[in-house]
């Protein structure tokens, strides 16, 4: 709707606001929305805020109103939250002290928020994500600091299960690598965690060659977790110090990428006849690229060409013998 720039008067001003405003809260909620959540119209009580750039606080008794910017880490982007993880939730089900008053309490503000374990933690239904698994990692990651939760990498509002079900692994990486790169390529989040200066990740990985084809083909974790086979993702963080920097721990047969990035290929195309396919359809892998069949074949014709060397010595030996 295009709002004129001029009113005419004060009602047709206030008619004409309270009709766009309808008409904006009409497009914000997708009849998709409705498909997945039974709670769309109860969370608009939180979104008409937290799902804009801005919010309006009113005073009744003193008749004052004031229009605010909504805090960037506030603001909920109603696609990603109902295509997200948590998009059956109702905002009630994690937000459900004090938030009723406006402006919410300070005590409220200041809730102590739900962890993945607290819902996923030691439950049957959840068992093949190895929650418990990944508690212990997080434990020994240096992202175990003071402040540092889940929520700093997975929030809540819009984390999506990218890999496990990525299409475009490239797409995938980009996802995850993302995620890492919110606070160490912002410094502004970052010091918020650390007393750290700032650094430049470009220059920190000055000594990786090619570094735009690392970055758009490989995620930072590949390089800087331990490796676990038992979960989806690693989430033991390794010291700065402890970072891969050698080029075969990822371009061998035996590469780490098998065991870190290209678990998830399972439904990739595989070229047939090749060993490790799935990895030699995104990289380059010393080793890899062995045909089977071509093996095989070349270890039959060294085979007959010894055998005819052999037949052809024990004839030469025989006519020897027989003059």
């Amino acid at each position: 709707m295009k709002i004129p720039t001029v009113w005419i008067t004060g009602i047709l001003l206030a008619a004409t606001l309270t009709l766009g405003a309808q008409t904006a809260d009409t497009l914000k909620i997708k009849p998709s929305f409705h498909e997945v959540n039974d709670y769309v119209d109860d969370n608009e009580s939180c979104l008409r805020c937290h799902g804009e750039l801005k919010y309006t606080i009113e005073d009744p008794e003193q008749g004052r109103v004031m229009t605010e910017y909504m805090c960037p880490d506030r603001i909920i982007n109603r696609d990603a939250f109902y295509t997200g993880v948590h998009k059956t939730f109702a905002c009630s089900d994690c937000h459900n002290y004090g938030f009723e008053e406006f402006p919410h309490s300070l005590e409220a503000r200041l809730e102590e928020m739900l962890m993945c374990m607290d819902c996923h933690g030691y439950d049957d239904s959840f068992a093949q994500y190895h929650f418990e698994d990944i508690e212990v990692e997080f434990g020994e990651s240096i992202h175990n600091i003071e402040e540092f939760t889940c929520w700093k990498c997975h929030d809540p509002h819009s984390y999506r299960a990218f890999m496990r079900n990525a299409d475009d692994i490239e797409e995938a990486v980009l996802y995850d690598n993302n995620m890492c790169l919110s606070c160490h390529a912002d410094f502004d989040r970052f010091m918020l965690l650390t007393d750290r200066d700032e650094i430049n990740v470009v220059e920190s990985h000055d000594w990786l060659p090619n570094q735009v084809a690392h970055f758009r083909s490989v995620r930072c974790i590949e390089c800087h977790s331990q490796i676990n086979d038992s979960i989806l993702i690693a989430h033991q963080i390794m010291p700065i110090t402890e970072a891969v920097k050698n080029c075969t721990e990822c371009h061998s047969r035996d590469s780490r990428l098998m065991h870190t990035l290209y678990k998830f290929q399972i439904k990739e195309e595989r070229k047939a006849g090749f060993a490790n396919g799935i990895i030699i359809n995104n990289a380059y892998v010393i080793g890899a690229n062995q045909n089977v069949i071509l093996n095989i074949l070349s270890v039959l014709v060294f085979v007959l060409t010894f055998l005819v060397i052999l037949f052809h010595s024990i004839l030469r030996i025989i006519k020897l013998k027989n003059k």
